[in-house]
């Protein structure tokens, strides 16, 4: 039945956004678990509410922008470069195990300033995300739609889960890294064809 729905090609897009998804989505919600956790309870529902929101909106104007330049020759190229240094990172900090907590500075002085935390922060850890998973689609559009969808789905609720999970089974996080690698091939490949080739 999901043979019927999806092609061979499509269902090795969706894997790799999947994997890609599954490695990248645990930081976001660490980050506003950690920010959230310096305030009074009765404040801290509403940071993780409006935390998780705004990264929400930012994810997918990222995502719809991302996409739209991945079509442009030669920022292929620079989001395949940047994807292979993601992947380095990713491999120090996920299987090497040196996985120093990120340092932001939270000042818990007011409710504003914890959701503009939150935001920054978002905004430089989802655009990795944002970059494998509409790297990964190309110009299929309900698959980069269903990566946002789930991106956002495991930041909002398993990233404690996966981050558990990753420890425990390694070959999650090298099958995650194999598929952002992939894409960065892919990407840094389409346009050198069209530029040397």
């Amino acid at each position: 039945m999901v043979a019927d729905l999806f092609s061979p090609e499509q269902l090795t897009i969706l894997t790799q956004i999947i994997l890609i998804d599954l490695v990248l989505a645990g930081d976001n919600a660490i980050i506003i678990g950690m920010v959230a956790s310096k305030f009074p309870t009765e404040q801290r529902k509403k940071i993780i509410f409006w935390g998780i929101g705004g990264a929400v909106v930012l994810r997918i104007i990222l995502t719809l922008l991302t996409a739209y330049l991945l079509q442009i020759t030669g920022l292929r190229l620079l989001g395949g470069l940047l994807l292979l240094y993601i992947v380095y990172k990713l491999y120090i900090d996920i299987i090497k195990g040196s996985n120093h907590d990120e340092n932001v500075e939270v000042d818990n002085s007011s409710f504003l300033k914890a959701i503009w935390t939150i935001l920054l922060a978002d905004f430089t850890m989802s655009l990795d995300n944002v970059l494998g998973v509409a790297g990964a689609a190309g110009d299929h559009y309900g698959l980069l739609i269903f990566g946002l969808v789930l991106s956002i789905v495991l930041m909002a609720t398993a990233a404690t889960l996966i981050s558990g999970w990753i420890k425990k089974y390694k070959w999650i996080a090298w099958a995650g890294l194999l598929a952002i690698l992939i894409v960065a091939i892919e990407l840094i490949y389409a346009d050198i064809k069209i530029l040397f080739l």
